[in-house]
């Protein structure tokens, strides 16, 4: 198998492990960024070369503030990653949206406050990476097509809100992003997003909906207690939708994604320092 058009799988709260990994390998990976929120899981999937990592760790330990995302994109861009996969839990903005229901955000929308660990670049190399498309249509139509073979309901496109938790929303807030026309919100997917764009990675998101966020009256307000049956439905799905998906991804790294940084870069090499640089070798290498 062609190490550089391997799989990334982020597996969300719910999603700790992936069941079927063929000749499993453990990888502990130390980053310039630090340490990625577990050990990346390795192996063959569906006749793919497959890297797993539970972006909360097992268990679920780390809040959505304390994900390290620069680490886990750096870890699996390492490993050769080229295309992934995110699943995550999200809240419905809308009527149609329904717990169970999976969504394949095309939009993200930022209502996080902690930017700089949102790109690798800076100390001496500046990038500015086109992201008017967040996400992979190649991924996106995918994943739709295998959901509906499935049966399970799906719905293309829509804006992703992400907020930084770890508290769920005020209802005035919800009602505030339904108003801005947001239709699911999440406390993690976008920094990904942003990240593996600057990695060259093809990135799409498998939004599992547990709840209504709180704007729904008639439902009981969102809490941990009323997801957990949900999260561990949308995990089944998403270990069955996965199994589908992983095969019809492309080999080859043509999509736009994997050459984003052509146009991006804005420092000229010559006078990239050359730690910045090394640092960044995973995501600069084919420039050096």
């Amino acid at each position: 198998m062609n190490e550089t058009t391997a799989v990334g799988v982020i597996g969300g709260s719910g999603l700790y492990q992936l069941d079927g990994l063929e000749g499993s390998t453990e990888h502990v990976i130390e980053t310039p960024f630090g340490s990625p929120s577990d050990i990346i899981f390795g192996g063959s999937f569906a006749g793919r070369k497959v890297y797993f990592l539970p972006r909360h760790g097992r268990g679920h330990r780390l809040l959505p503030t304390e994900l390290n995302h620069r680490a886990n994109i750096w870890a699996l861009r390492s490993l050769g990653v080229r295309w992934a996969l995110s699943a995550t839990a999200v809240g419905s903005l809308r009527e149609a949206y329904r717990p169970r229901d999976l969504v394949i955000p095309d939009q993200f929308f930022d209502r996080t406050s902690n930017r700089s660990a949102h790109t690798f670049f800076g100390n001496g190399i500046v990038a500015h990476i086109a992201f008017g498309e967040p996400t992979s249509s190649c991924l996106r139509k995918i994943i739709a097509q295998a959901a509906a073979a499935d049966g399970i309901p799906v719905h293309e496109g829509g804006v992703y809100v992400n907020m930084d938790g770890p508290a769920f929303s005020t209802r005035a807030e919800s009602e505030a992003n339904r108003r801005l026309g947001f239709d699911v919100i999440g406390m993690t997917n976008l920094p990904e997003a942003k990240l593996a764009r600057e990695a060259e990675i093809a990135f799409a998101t498998l939004a599992f909906v547990t709840d209504y966020d709180c704007w729904k009256v008639d439902e009981e307000p969102v809490t941990a207690e009323t997801v957990i049956g949900h999260l561990l439905a949308n995990a089944d799905t998403a270990k069955r939708l996965l199994a589908q998906i992983i095969p019809s991804i492309p080999m080859e790294v043509t999509e736009p994604e994997h050459r984003a940084l052509d146009a991006a870069l804005v420092t000229q090499q010559a006078v990239w320092p050359p730690g910045a640089a090394e640092k960044l070798r995973p995501l600069l290498g084919r420039f050096l």
